[in-house]
């Protein structure tokens, strides 16, 4: 039986599209701790409307899982670095600073994709997190990112050019 996902614990109100429990349309990622203590692991079955070529995933969907995934990795980090379990309030927020993706193999339809991050190096306002992409055990994509600590409602008033 697993435990709680990330998603479910700190957020169960979330709508993002990726990893929102509360997005009808969405895809629900699901993160947790990995029993290793060091990796964020997270796991999904792309649909068939996901295909990029016949028969392989469409890029852009890897990418979102990366951000997603990786974007709870960060957060479950700044717990863990405050001694806090996920979902003490005030809730830890981040957003994604820089995301980049290297496709190392193409990756099948039809296979559950494993998701394993990490942050490397020491979780300050900007972290930076690394995310491997497995499908049926083979490495084919690798996210190297930067995640940005903040407060969620100070950047939606700046987004929509209110004062605070």
């Amino acid at each position: 039986m697993h435990t709680p996902s990330l998603q479910d614990t700190t957020a169960p109100d979330g709508v993002c599209y990726g990893c929102g429990p509360r997005n009808a349309h969405g895809l629900h990622i699901q993160s947790r701790w990995d029993e290793d203590g060091v990796h964020i692991v997270a796991e999904h079955l792309p649909e068939a409307q996901y295909c990029g070529w016949p028969d392989l995933v469409y890029g852009g969907l890897i990418a979102m899982l990366v951000d997603c995934h990786s974007n709870w990795t960060a957060m479950a980090y700044h717990y863990r670095a405050e001694q806090r379990e996920p979902g003490v309030l005030p809730r830890i927020d981040c957003v994604t600073g820089n995301l980049g993706i290297k496709f190392i193999k193409p990756t099948p339809m039809g296979v559950p994709l494993t998701l394993r991050a990490r942050v490397e190096g020491e979780v300050g306002r900007k972290s930076r997190v690394v995310c491997e992409v497995y499908a049926d055990g083979v490495l084919t994509a690798m996210g190297d990112s930067i995640f940005v600590r903040v407060d969620t409602g100070q950047l939606a008033n700046a987004a929509h050019g209110r004062q605070t």
